[in-house]
């Protein structure tokens, strides 16, 4: 049990993470002219999306049984590297 609650703390610290970096990016789309700003719209729409579907796997997790939550975890890490590549792509295209 306490496996899982460290693995799900581990993951809603990373959201956290990922919330502050989606946060610059909007501060920076900002700043960007009216054509590129249409571009970040999108880009953060679909990090937010990822951001709320990782979100909504963490919620299953703090209700799967011990057993359950292992077959969580492969999901989890998959949203998980998805919204951290599409965050970098984001960051360098629009750096």
């Amino acid at each position: 049990m306490e496996q899982k609650e460290a693995y799900r703390e581990k993951f809603e610290a990373k959201l956290d993470e990922w919330k502050a970096e989606i946060d610059k990016l909007k501060a920076k789309a900002k700043q960007k002219q009216l054509d590129a700003e249409t571009d970040y719209k999108d880009e953060l729409e679909t990090i937010r999306n990822k951001r709320e579907e990782l979100t909504g796997k963490l919620h299953k997790l703090e209700e799967a049984g011990d057993d359950a939550w292992k077959e969580l975890k492969s999901g989890i890490e998959k949203s998980s590297r998805e919204l951290q590549e599409s965050l970098d792509s984001a960051i360098k295209k629009f750096s």
